[in-house]
């Protein structure tokens, strides 16, 4: 598994729509990109000017909104995870 490092974070993304609200199936060309995921590992958080670590808004286990194009691809085991810095999470689905 990966360990991310400062403010990163690894998100399990959530699986692409295969077909449209009615019913219609999407080639591979027209689907979006996900934005959403689960965050399966956090780094230990920002280093600070102070020579202290911010601690991190998001945990293991949340599910998260984040940033279309922000991160970075990974895959892991055939599992397909996002790299992201925290600022690339926007929200946390409650």
């Amino acid at each position: 598994m990966l360990k991310p490092l400062g403010d990163r974070v690894v998100v399990k993304v959530a699986g692409e729509e295969e077909k449209t609200a009615g019913g219609i199936y999407l080639p591979d060309t027209a689907k979006e990109k996900p934005q959403k995921g689960e965050v399966v590992a956090t780094g230990p958080g920002k280093m600070m000017d102070s020579g202290q670590r911010a601690p991190m808004q998001v945990k293991t286990g949340d599910k998260v909104v984040f940033s279309k194009y922000g991160g970075t691809e990974v895959k892991v085991g055939g599992e397909e995870f996002m790299l992201l810095r925290e600022d690339d999470i926007y929200a946390i689905e409650e």
